[in-house]
This record gives C-alpha cells, sequence and structure tokens, in this order.
C-alpha cells in the first residue's frame, strides 16, 4: 500500500509500517546525488516516535524508546498477520479464528500498555498475559520459542548460562504444552458451538426464531414507531447450542401483525373499530448455512426475505409458515432485507470482539429455554404461554365471533402486576395481552408465545386471567360488547411447585362480565381439566358475589414453559431447597436427590449445592446428616461425569471457585471420606464407594476449598490438625490398598486411577515433601506382583504432574533405586 509515491528527483518511496530516519532540515537541490535510502516525504503521512541513540564505537545505533515488550508485540503481531493471511488463503478455518483472536488481544494488551495508566500490580498481571499469549501463539504456528526469565522478560543469550538457557527452555516447553491441551478443548468447545449466536440487523417487521422473539413496532409509513431505532433495529440470538445446530434446517421467521381496522380497507359510513390485532402475513428465509458456519457472512451483505400475506381467514400464521417452507412462492418483490452474521462465544466475549456489531443499543433475545451449560449467577425466573387454541359457540349470534383473549396477570386480590408481559426483546413490557383476532373463526388456533416475568417473590401470589370477548368491526357495536367467559390458571400448585411444562386445557367460566373478574367467584376452583373431576356443565360456585358456571361449548387450551433457575417442578428437589420449613422430612429428602431426574438436578446446581452445604455447616456439631450429604454429593458429582452432562464440569468448578463458603465442610467430607475407606478395607461390599472413589478429583477439592477459606478466616488455624487428618485418610486409602479381599480389587484400581487427580489441590495446601512420602508409601503398599500395568499408569500420571518436578526427583525416585 503506497502513501506517497514521490517525484524522481528529490522524493521518496513509503509504505505502510515503514521505519524512516528524520534528519536536520537542509535544503535539498536536485544537483545532490541521488541515495536510495533519502529523499523527502509529507510530514503528515509519518508519526514521530522518540529514540534511543547510542554510540558504539565510532558509530551511532538508533534504537526506539518503546517498551521493550511493545516493540515485540508489534514485531509478533506483524509476523503473524502475513501467517494469518496465509492461513485464510488454505482455507484452515479453525487455525484462521485462533490467530484472529489470539492478534486481537495482542492488540487490545498493546494498547494498555502504551496508555502508561496501568498500577504497577495490573501492568505486571498484564505483562505475564502479553508474554504467555505470544508463546502459545509461536507453538502453534511452528515459529521459534522466545526463552525468558520469571518477569517475563527474554534472556540475553550472551549473559546466560547453557544451563539455565536449557532449564528455561524446558519450562517454557511445559507450560506452552499445559496451555494448548487447555486452549485446544476451550477452542473445540468453543468451535463446535456450545455458545452460538445469530446476529440480525433489522429492516422491519417482527422477527422470530426458535420461538425467542424480537419485536419491532413499524408504522404505515414505512418507518420504526420510535424513531429513536431507525437504523438501529439489531439484535442477538443467542445461546443456541449444539442440539440447535444440528437441526437438518434452521429458519428465520417474521410474523407480521397489523394494528388497525378489521378490514384493511375501508368499507361503508361507519366509524371501525382500531386498535385490533389481525393476521398479516409471514416472511422466511432458511438460513442453515449461515448460522452452521457453512458460508461466510458479509456483515454488510443484505439478504432478501420474501414476504406471503394472509390471504383467507383460516390461514393461521403458524399454519402459514408451513405452508412457506414447504413450497417457494412468488412475493412479488414485497419482503424485508436483513444483514446477518453468526457470532460464536459468549455474549461478554461477542460484546469485546465484536463492538462494532454488538453495541450498547443491541438487544439480546435469549432462548426460549435453557440454554445447554447453566452457568452460575445465571439466574432466569421467566415463564413462556402459548396461546394454543380455542372453540368457541357461537351462541346466539348468527355468525361465528371474532374471539379476542385478553390475559393478565393478577395478585390475590385480583389486580393486575403491572409491566409483567413481554411480547419480545427489545419491546417496553406490556400490562396485559390481546390476541390477534381471526374473522368469524370458531376455532382458532393462534400459537402466539410471549413471556411472563414478574418478581420472585410475587410468583406464590399471581395467577394468569384470561378473558375472552367478541369484537365488531364497527365501534358502535363494539363498545357494548361485554366479556362474555374466562379462565384462568395458578402460577404455582399447592405444593410449592411451579406449573408444569406442556399443554393445560383450561376450564372456561361463564357468568356476569363484572362477576368475572371477583376473584372470589373463581380463585379457589379448579383450573384445569386434569385437576379432578370437572363437570361438563353445571354450577361450581355460588358465593355471596353471585354465580359462575363452567361453560360445556367452549374450550380453551394453553401451553406453558418454565425457564427459572430458582423455580422447580420437581416435588423432591423443592423440598431439599427448601428444607428449612420441613426439617423433619430432611433425611426423606436427601435420600430422594438420588432418585430426581439430572436434568432437574443439573439445572438448579448452585441452589442444590448450596442447600446441600448449608445442612451440613448447620449440623456441624454432629453427624447425623454427614453420610447423606456426602452421599448426595457423589450422586451430583457422578451426575456431572456422565457423558449426558458432562459439560457441566466447567458449572462445577466456577461454583468451587466462586460460590463455595462453607468453611467447616473439609472436616465432615474428610471423616465421612474416611470412614467409607476403612470400611471398604474389611471386604465389605457396597456400590457406593466405587462412586466415591470416581469422585475423589472433585471431593478434594471441595476439601481444599473449604481449608483454605477456613484458613483464610481463621489465619492458618488447626493446621497441624488438618494435616494430622489428612495423613490418616492417606492411611486409610494405603490400607485399601494393602487389601487382599477380592471385593477390594476393582477399589484399588479405581484408587490407582483417581489419586493422582487430587495433587495439584492438595499440594496448595499440604506440604510437599509430606505429600511426597505418603504418595511413596501409596505405591509401596501395592504386592509387586499385583496391579502391575494399572500402577505403572497411576505413576506415569505422578511423574508428569507438578509434584514430581518439585519432589519426586529427589525424594520418590530415590526412595524406589534404593529399595530395588
Amino acid at each position: 500500500m503506497l502513501f506517497w509515491r514521490g517525484s524522481e528527483q528529490i522524493g521518496f518511496l513509503c509504505t505502510l509500517s515503514l521505519t524512516l530516519y528524520v534528519c536536520p532540515f537542509s535544503p535539498l537541490s536536485t544537483s545532490l546525488p541521488p541515495i536510495p535510502s533519502q529523499g523527502a516525504f509529507p510530514a503528515s503521512i509519518v508519526q514521530l516516535r522518540k529514540v534511543i541513540i547510542e554510540k558504539q564505537g565510532d558509530q551511532e545505533v538508533v534504537l526506539s524508546a518503546e517498551m521493550p515488550l511493545v516493540k515485540e508485540v508489534t514485531t509478533t503481531l506483524r509476523e503473524w498477520g502475513s501467517i494469518w493471511k496465509q492461513l485464510y488463503v488454505t482455507n484452515k478455518k479453525k487455525r484462521v479464528v485462533q490467530v484472529q483472536r489470539l492478534m486481537w488481544d495482542l492488540m487490545e494488551w498493546r494498547s494498555q500498555l502504551l496508555s502508561g495508566t496501568l498500577p504497577s500490580d495490573e501492568f505486571k498481571e498484564l505483562k505475564q498475559k502479553v508474554t504467555s499469549k505470544i508463546d502459545y501463539g509461536n507453538k502453534i504456528l511452528e515459529l521459534d520459542l522466545v526463552v525468558r526469565d520469571v518477569n517475563g522478560n527474554m534472556l540475553d543469550p550472551e549473559n546466560a548460562s547453557v544451563i539455565s538457557l536449557f532449564r528455561a527452555h524446558q519450562d517454557a516447553t511445559t507450560k506452552i504444552n499445559e496451555r494448548i491441551k487447555e486452549e485446544q478443548v476451550r477452542f473445540e468447545q468453543t468451535y463446535h458451538n456450545d455458545q452460538s449466536h445469530l446476529y440480525v440487523f433489522v429492516r422491519k417487521f417482527v422477527v422470530r426464531i426458535e420461538r425467542s422473539n424480537y419485536l419491532i413496532r413499524w408504522t404505515s409509513k414505512g418507518f420504526p414507531k420510535d424513531v429513536d431505532m431507525l437504523n438501529n433495529l439489531k439484535v442477538v440470538f443467542t445461546d443456541l447450542g449444539n442440539k440447535d445446530l444440528n437441526r437438518d434446517k434452521i429458519y428465520l421467521i417474521c410474523q407480521i401483525v397489523r394494528v388497525g381496522r378489521m378490514e384493511l380497507k375501508e368499507t361503508g359510513t361507519k366509524k371501525c373499530t382500531l386498535g385490533l390485532r389481525r393476521p398479516f402475513g409471514v416472511a422466511v428465509m432458511d438460513i442453515s448455512d449461515i448460522i452452521k458456519g457453512k458460508i461466510e457472512c458479509d456483515e454488510e451483505k443484505q439478504y432478501f426475505i420474501p414476504f406471503v400475506p394472509v390471504v383467507a381467514e383460516n390461514d393461521f400464521l403458524h399454519s402459514l409458515l408451513n405452508k412457506v417452507t414447504a413450497s417457494r412462492g412468488d412475493s412479488g418483490g414485497q419482503g424485508l432485507w436483513v444483514t446477518m452474521k453468526a457470532l460464536v462465544g459468549d455474549i461478554i466475549q461477542i460484546r469485546k470482539e465484536y463492538p462494532h456489531l454488538v453495541d450498547r443499543s443491541t438487544v439480546v433475545a435469549r432462548k426460549l429455554g435453557f440454554p445447554e451449560i447453566i452457568m452460575p449467577g445465571d439466574i432466569r425466573n421467566d415463564i413462556y404461554l402459548t396461546l394454543w387454541t380455542g372453540d368457541f359457540d357461537k351462541y346466539n349470534k348468527t355468525t361465528q365471533k371474532n374471539m379476542e383473549v385478553i390475559m393478565t396477570v393478577c395478585d390475590e386480590e385480583g389486580k393486575a402486576v403491572p409491566n409483567s408481559i413481554c411480547l419480545g426483546a427489545g419491546d417496553r413490557p406490556l400490562n396485559e395481552y390481546r390476541s390477534v383476532i381471526y374473522y368469524q373463526v370458531k376455532q382458532p388456533r393462534w400459537m402466539e408465545t410471549f413471556k411472563v416475568a414478574i418478581p420472585l417473590e410475587e410468583m406464590h401470589r399471581s395467577h394468569l386471567r384470561f378473558m375472552f370477548r367478541h369484537r365488531s368491526s364497527q365501534e358502535s357495536k363494539d363498545k357494548s360488547e361485554k366479556n362474555f367467559a374466562m379462565a384462568f390458571v395458578h402460577l404455582m400448585k399447592a405444593d410449592g411447585t411451579v406449573l408444569q411444562d406442556g399443554l393445560h386445557e383450561l376450564v372456561v367460566f361463564k357468568g356476569d362480565s363484572k362477576r368475572m373478574e371477583d376473584v372470589n367467584s373463581y380463585l379457589s376452583q379448579p383450573s384445569t381439566r386434569n385437576q379432578g373431576d370437572v363437570p361438563k356443565g353445571g354450577t361450581l360456585s355460588r358465593s355471596s358475589v353471585g354465580v359462575l358456571s363452567v361453560s360445556s361449548r367452549d374450550s380453551f387450551t394453553v401451553s406453558t414453559l418454565v425457564c427459572s433457575t430458582k423455580l422447580t417442578q420437581n416435588v423432591g428437589l423443592l423440598g431439599l431447597l427448601k428444607w428449612r420449613t420441613r426439617p423433619e422430612l430432611l433425611k426423606e429428602n436427601l435420600e430422594k436427590l438420588k432418585i430426581i431426574d439430572g436434568e432437574q438436578v443439573v439445572k438448579f446446581l448452585q441452589d442444590t449445592l448450596d442447600a446441600l452445604f448449608t445442612i451440613m455447616m448447620e449440623h456441624s456439631q454432629t453427624d447425623d446428616y454427614d453420610i447423606l450429604v456426602f452421599d448426595a454429593l457423589i450422586y451430583i458429582i457422578g451426575l456431572i461425569a456422565d457423558r449426558k452432562f458432562q459439560h457441566f464440569n466447567t458449572v462445577l468448578e466456577a461454583y468451587i471457585k466462586q460460590h463455595f463458603s462453607a468453611t467447616l465442610a473439609y472436616k465432615s467430607l474428610m471423616s465421612v471420606l474416611k470412614r467409607y475407606l476403612d470400611v471398604s478395607s474389611r471386604g465389605e461390599q457396597c456400590e457406593n464407594y466405587l462412586r466415591t472413589l470416581k469422585a475423589l478429583e472433585y471431593i478434594f477439592k471441595f476439601i481444599v476449598r473449604s481449608r483454605m477459606l477456613y484458613s483464610q478466616l481463621y489465619e492458618g488455624k488447626e493446621q497441624k490438625e488438618f494435616e494430622e487428618s489428612l495423613r490418616r485418610l492417606f492411611e486409610s486409602i494405603n490400607q485399601l490398598m494393602r487389601s487382599d479381599h477380592n471385593t477390594t480389587v476393582l477399589l484399588q484400581v479405581a484408587a490407582l486411577k483417581y489419586l493422582p487427580t487430587v495433587l495439584q489441590d492438595v499440594e496448595t495446601v499440604f506440604d510437599a515433601k509430606l505429600l511426597s512420602q505418603l504418595l511413596y508409601e501409596f505405591y509401596t503398599c501395592i504386592p509387586a506382583d499385583k496391579l502391575q500395568k494399572q500402577k505403572v499408569s497411576s505413576m506415569a500420571e505422578i511423574v508428569s504432574s507438578k509434584l514430581f518436578e518439585k519432589q519426586g526427583k529427589t525424594n520418590l525416585h530415590a526412595r524406589q533405586r534404593t529399595n530395588d
């Protein structure tokens, strides 16, 4: 790229990133001898930098005054940039994305280094991150390895010995290889779309994907109703997991609802009813290849989505969608334009990596349902309700009704809960929901989904109330129309659980419109057909305010989906989470946890673990619940080890590091674990003993984290007691390895396999020399002719651990050699 071509006589050819030395001013004339490295150029195309001039003998060496790390980052970016282009040309997509992210990180960190505003501790931390990232990138790109000292500075070969350089190479290689393993796992998870998102820049109408709604209010003039949204209609559909991406077809679906009079064309002179929601049409586009990354998306490329209008009243919007996806019709040039791009990573990451796309004004539309991974702190309390279908008799009218459903969220006194209904992301909350109206249709099928969002503490007091009303196209007649029927449903059941997911056929009540609004008339009655023997007709209730009867000629069905990390649909899990309300049932509820569906447990993983450790802490003076809590913990750890829920490992890790706070838990955990090991070494059979050994890694993570928290709180108190307890625990493991009972062979194999996984955590709270001694005794207590293959495999894991680097070379190896 040329910035300044220059003249043939005194001009100097300047290109991007060229380093120039500005000489003291002296007039140049055409009689000067032609020197290729000298010439004139505009001052506006260069940026001046400070330099340091060093004299080496008779020569002057010009050095940049920038800090060495900044210079290294600049050089690295230039080198990686050229390689990155070659990777793109050779179609190595994964590596292109990987290197691109590395370069983004380095560019951002370089800006922070140049700012000069970082405190010393943050500067030191950033320096370590930068050097680690450079070394990692050089390794995966098969470039030369840079050896550094403990502060991250490059070692000078002229001032360092060969031995120190060799050891530095060894340490650097080990760290980088560990980092590569971590990054590969993380990158593979990300690349395979554990968390994928679809960015959409919308021009018009209502957009909908996977039933997670994004709503835009568009005027008949062709502009957004909110002028501030002009050219700013952007949304990111989040939490698209592997199940979503593995579907054969994925569609971007737009449902268009017209708000106005009943008929689009005004007829007659009578004043028409306004504000009616009427079906208008749909627009559908197959985005399977875009969202799966099979085709590259230009952020500026606009896609045309053809519009298909509603032709007949029985063209329900959802059925029209099926017709459109099954066939291609001529839209006559009508439609809407959007730009799209598939984004990979969590929402924080994509905001950072795509700030030009995902900014503060970009709406985030969460998935209708839970993502595949629910991280601690991700709190949701949403109920998605779908108006499914209805069947309404015309009664004394000559034609079928123009049915409108009006839904409100009411408290136990019948007052509407304000701002509790949301039609879609990007739209303001509403006090009530009004359905689409189909003209003279007996059995409307709405299939309209919206979200009910109310505070958690209001859930037990709230219910949904549906009013049914005929709407006339003429304003004079419409004003005289009253609500002719109603239905309702409780959000919470009597046992404290939330409304179950799925279809609910609601009981339709008839009566005076005013009396139907009085909660005393209906709230104590069954709300669904499956709540008991509800008569097809007749009186259900007589109260001081009058009579409501069950309509035998009308029916109404809704569907619900609960997305809450605080409200459960399982009675057993609720009993454990709310154990303080019924303490006499605590033992029963702890035992029931092991038969609860795994999806419910992992969905409420943080709350469940909090409850278990709270029980343990509040009963720390006795051991009444220690074994039950320990068994429940083993069940949860085993559940997460299952392939179906293995992606929740990161959730469990995050919980231990960020949310776990039981300072006394280590005492109970070590006590029960030792008890299990002692019993199993005597040959007593129990399936739970094997599960316990398989869960050793996370048991010790909890033990170590608990001990660290206790030590921080009480300034290292009871350290000797802890070390003694840990020593006795290892002695119990050794006793298991010495056992010659046939029933212990499988347990011994498990101990050899899983014990190495605890070392990284244990060495943070236990003396490394003592730990290496315990490990030596662990391996030497196994008979020489027993479990040789498993023993070698286990020792190989020990050899590759950090503990062996510190102590093993001098202790374990020396003792083993002496023993031989």
